[in-house]
């Protein structure tokens, strides 16, 4: 697993890269704010109900939740099922929305 800042994934957004971004926290979340990622929640993750990520598992996979640290879990659940380019992005959506707003 390896580590992004907010400023890292905004920058890499805003150059317009196509990222496999995955949002693990709870659809309630999900609706309240969210980036732009595919919400997959961490419940999902541990019981191995990830299908759509099937073909990504040779590419990077940028993982985000409120804080940082479902995330890491997140990431740690599918570097065990095989994936092998991780990314936890630090700090979550609260870093996000204290860097750069709602």
């Amino acid at each position: 697993m390896e580590n992004i800042t907010v400023e890292e994934l905004k920058a890499r957004m805003d150059a317009g890269e196509k990222l496999n971004l995955i949002d693990c926290r709870e659809p309630a979340e999900y609706a309240e704010f969210n980036i732009g990622a595919k919400l997959i929640p961490l419940g999902m993750i541990q019981t191995l109900q990830t299908d759509e990520l099937d073909g990504l598992k040779n590419e990077e996979l940028i993982i985000h939740c409120r804080s940082g640290k479902r995330s890491v879990t997140a990431c740690l659940f599918l570097e065990t099922m095989g994936f092998t380019k991780t990314v936890n992005v630090l700090g979550g959506v609260l870093a996000w929305q204290e860097k750069f707003g709602k």
